[in-house]
């Protein structure tokens, strides 16, 4: 009878029993306190590819349009990632040259992210 228990125990116990997980490598899981490096390349090269005729997109050089802000201090203006409405919705601006974009959620994203990668520490 101490057998036939032991072995019940054994058989429960088996079910208990830690499974083997995926190696990290697999894992889908995101840590979210790491920037995203290729997020904020796409953004840049948006920036780059829209945004470069008016504004200064890097982190140095002045606007092509003098009155265009630089992409590297807006967030001394106010929180970058405020800037994700105002893309979706479209940025009304006072003056004609400001053109408006049309672009996609993942644009959108990624060039928020560039924006907050290049601003002076303390301002995004």
């Amino acid at each position: 009878m101490k057998h036939l228990v032991a072995i019940a125990m054994l058989l429960g116990l088996t079910g208990c029993a830690v499974q083997p997980t995926a190696p990290l490598s697999q894992q889908a899981w995101i840590d979210t306190s790491l920037p995203d490096v290729a997020a904020q390349q796409r953004g840049a090269a948006y920036a780059r590819a829209n945004c470069a005729g008016c504004h200064a997109v890097g982190t140095t050089g002045d606007s092509p349009l003098p009155a265009a802000p630089h992409f590297r201090d807006l967030g001394r203006r106010y929180p970058v990632e405020y800037l994700a409405e105002a893309f979706a919705e479209g940025i009304n601006t006072a003056h004609a040259e400001m053109p408006e974009f049309v672009m996609s959620t993942e644009e959108n994203s990624d060039l928020v992210a560039y924006l907050k990668s290049i601003q002076p520490s303390g301002t995004e």
